[in-house]
């Protein structure tokens, strides 16, 4: 009877250890902050396209193509 309490003693251990872990196991932490720095790069790239943009106007996107249009079908 000894052994049997014992046994189930070190289980309930072995039980409550493993369960210790798995809440205090941060494995997944890398992902959610490599999503978060993703999203803010993006972000921050668009910003940064879109004021390039509003500041040169059409000098950087256009301007060539609309003078080749002329050039083709003046």
């Amino acid at each position: 009877m000894r052994k049997l309490m014992n046994k189930a003693k070190m289980e309930l251990v072995k039980t409550v250890v493993k369960g210790k872990m798995v809440l205090a196991g941060n494995s997944g932490e890398g992902m959610v902050d490599s999503a978060v720095k993703i999203l803010i790069s993006i972000v921050i790239g668009a910003l940064l396209l879109a004021g390039l943009y509003a500041l040169f106007g059409d000098v950087i996107l256009f301007s060539s193509l609309r003078n080749h249009d002329r050039d083709c079908y003046a």
